[in-house]
């Protein structure tokens, strides 16, 4: 039981905040490409990524996991983002600060959708059965450079 709910209800409410952080995310990011902003999804974004990262402390866990450094790690990047846009309005050196922490906040919930991919579809698993095969490997390397590029352009059109 996890805040009142059954670990499959409560998992398949995390996958679900997860997933609408994605998708509301990438349209942000495309709105950045092309140099707009997107307040309503932007907020949206922001918000459910935020808690995907809190709600996915709630799993049960008796030491530190990787998941938990990304969390921690999404959260530090997700102020600052918050702060760019809320309290600084983006201004000056603020609206880079926005753009870069709204693409890392976007990559890391894609870089833990990659990560779970491969650990719950039959077909990633047996690809790489442990992560640490050239598949998996690929595939995150990719994603990364993706969105290095991503980030890049919209720094330069946001």
């Amino acid at each position: 039981m996890m805040l009142g709910l059954s670990s499959a209800r409560f998992t398949r409410l995390h996958v679900i905040i997860s997933l609408v952080g994605i998708a509301s995310g990438a349209i942000v990011l495309i709105g950045m490409l092309g140099g707009r902003q997107q307040a309503g999804l932007t907020a949206l974004f922001l918000a459910t990524t935020v808690l995907t990262s809190v709600t996915g402390f709630f799993f049960p866990s008796r030491k530190l996991l990787p998941s938990h450094v990304v969390g921690v790690i999404s959260l530090v990047v997700l102020a600052f983002a918050l702060l760019a846009l809320y309290a600084f309005q983006l201004a000056g050196v603020w609206r880079g600060v926005f753009v870069i922490g709204a693409v890392l906040a976007l990559y890391l919930n894609v870089f833990v959708a990659v990560v779970q991919a491969f650990q719950k579809q039959p077909f990633l698993k047996r690809l790489a059965p442990t992560q640490s095969e050239p598949p998996f490997a690929i595939t995150q390397l990719v994603v990364l450079i993706a969105f290095v590029a991503l980030g890049f352009v919209a720094l330069r059109s946001f």
